[in-house]
């Protein structure tokens, strides 16, 4: 009998789970709460309770080949960094090729997720959903894929601020934001420099009468581009760039990067010199922030202390008046309501998972919770990674440790990552783009064997290696292997090109060779008149030393060409 598997949530994780089940013969159920696919990447003019939320503008900040599906790349004439909107459409393309939809039942809620009572034996989950016309319905599931998110639940901490009973001005959270016309000629403070920090910030500032930005450590900040205009994360994340930060020590890493970054724009001049190093957080991304600074529309402030009357009082004693609107960027909960309550023994009530993926308390490993992890480089070919390696656990195919052994890697991974995320809720979602890739690719046996590609493919093999990790190398062999993997790779920087080919440039022209310079016949002429003046006896002499110059520097030519 053919195993079926629910998977919770239509979004870019619900919908490379579907087809992962598909690729081993299990049959997926989806249930998704809306009308169509996108989850997070859907724009909606108002924000649904429990549901994701995006704002208008909202631009990608990982490249296109970076994070597409690993068996489905963008396609070639899309931006490099994309539209919310773009990345919807090819969403709906990757759907469509690979016949998703028929598998998803819109409008539908799930309510619970419990284990059977034979649950120890057979490993079955029961799964109760509500459909739009409030009927329930009760199945029986071989598994459960949880991709509904963590970003439903902000975190609002108002009662952290004393003083904002009496603030007569509008506080809301991110979530709520969708665009920057309602704050026109207004007075705004922006607290939190994360990603949507910054860019809500930078956004507000364009219209605002004046913007603050606090936050209370400060940070990196990069922007899309990279040296040649090229995208920074695929110059950026390669194997041979995670071998070296591995390898070298982490002050140097961190001395050569940040001062590469400052001689861009001072941080600490700028005001957003952070308290850590380089490596140790995740950088902000963002084009436009350091401009905005620059020209006075945005203007960094530390971290808000509390509210007094109509202005806002900061940690270093000064006081902003007159605000009209705060908006706080400051994260979620990363809460599942549906699933038991057991599963929730981190020291914050979080969910506990072995390598950020399995409940280590189930008796039988036939959950997985999708996306709960923070990394440097793009989420999607995590997620799909992920939904690979749980569905050959829940068929049986690949097996976990036991659970004592799951709890010690989990508490040292937890140590680890404390060294640089003091928060131990924010240390275990910690994980290493390229490290976390390569393990749960080996666990069911497609990580790229390099040394093998060195010898057999030496032209693929450098481009796997010095070249960016891009999503196609993990289907260049073992299970689900992708016929098409290795052209795109080879073909990965032409797809790069391929939007910027809106204009035809002229080729440079051909240089003149040096021998025939301007420079060199005004310089030779010069010598030929300065010698006509001397007299007759000495002229062969004058010429002597220029003609073995001239004969030397064409032998040199010759050889190097």
């Amino acid at each position: 009998m053919t195993r079926r598997v629910a998977v919770v949530g239509g979004g870019s994780s619900g919908l490379v789970c579907i087809k992962s089940c598909l690729d081993e013969g299990l049959e997926p159920v989806c249930f998704e709460s809306s009308d169509d696919i996108g989850g997070l990447w859907r724009f909606k003019e108002s924000p649904e309770p429990e549901r994701s939320s995006i704002y208008r503008s909202l631009v990608v900040n990982t490249s296109k080949e970076m994070m597409c599906f690993s068996d489905f790349p963008m396609p070639a004439d899309y931006p490099n960094y994309m539209h919310n909107s773009q990345l919807l459409h090819y969403f709906g393309l990757y759907a469509e090729r690979f016949d998703l939809r028929r598998h998803i039942r819109f409008q539908t809620t799930v309510r619970s997720v419990r284990q059977r009572p034979d649950f120890s034996l057979s490993g079955q989950w029961e799964v109760v959903t509500v459909n739009r016309d409030g009927e329930e319905d009760r199945q029986v599931f071989d598994g459960v894929l949880v991709c509904s998110g963590h970003y439903t639940h902000p975190v609002l901490p108002l009662r952290d601020f004393p003083g904002h009973e009496t603030f007569a001005g509008r506080c809301f959270h991110s979530w709520q934001y969708k665009d920057a016309g309602a704050f026109r000629g207004k007075k705004v403070v922006v607290v939190g420099i994360g990603n949507s920090g910054g860019d809500i910030a930078v956004e507000i500032s364009r219209s605002a009468e004046k913007t603050f930005l606090s936050t209370r450590q400060g940070a990196w900040v990069m922007g899309r581009m990279s040296s040649s205009g090229l995208p920074l994360d695929m110059t950026v994340i390669t194997r041979l760039n995670n071998i070296l930060t591995l390898l070298l020590p982490k002050v140097l890493v961190n001395w050569v990067a940040e001062r590469a970054l400052n001689h861009k724009y001072d941080h600490r001049l700028y005001g957003l010199m952070p308290r850590h190093r380089l490596l140790d957080r995740k950088p902000l991304i963002n084009d436009d922030l350091p401009g905005r600074i620059l020209q006075g529309a945005l203007v960094m402030k530390p971290n808000l202390q509390g509210f007094q009357g109509s202005g806002l009082v900061f940690e270093d004693g000064t006081v902003e008046e007159n605000i009209d609107v705060v908006v706080f960027c400051t994260g979620y909960n990363g809460n599942f309501t549906f699933l038991p309550p057991g599963l929730s023994e981190g020291p914050g009530g979080e969910v506990t998972l072995y390598k950020r993926l399995f409940p280590p308390s189930l008796e039988q490993s036939t959950l997985a919770i999708m996306g709960l992890f923070q990394t440097k480089g793009p989420i999607m070919p995590i997620v799909e990674m992920q939904a690979r390696w749980a569905i050959k656990v829940i068929a049986g195919l690949s097996h976990l440790p036991p659970k004592e052994t799951m709890l010690t890697v989990i508490e040292s991974e937890r140590k680890t990552n404390m060294r640089s995320y003091p928060c131990p809720r924010q240390a275990a979602l910690q994980v290493n783009y390229i490290s976390y890739l390569d393990f749960m690719a080996g666990e069911i046996g497609v990580r790229p064997n390099i040394l093998r590609l060195l010898l057999t493919d030496p032209v693929l093999g450098l481009k796997v290696f010095l070249g960016p990790c891009t999503p196609y190398q993990y289907r260049l062999t073992g299970p689900g292997q992708w016929a098409g993997a290795r052209q795109a790779i080879l073909t990965q920087w032409e797809r790069v090109a391929q939007p910027f080919r809106t204009r035809v440039v002229p080729e440079p022209e051909t240089r003149q060779s040096v021998l025939f310079s301007p420079w060199l016949l005004t310089l030779s002429g010069g010598a030929v008149v300065t010698a006509v003046l001397l007299s007759h006896d000495k002229l062969s002499t004058v010429l002597q030393g220029p003609a073995q110059l001239l004969d030397r520097l064409n032998t040199l030519l010759q050889s190097a060409w």
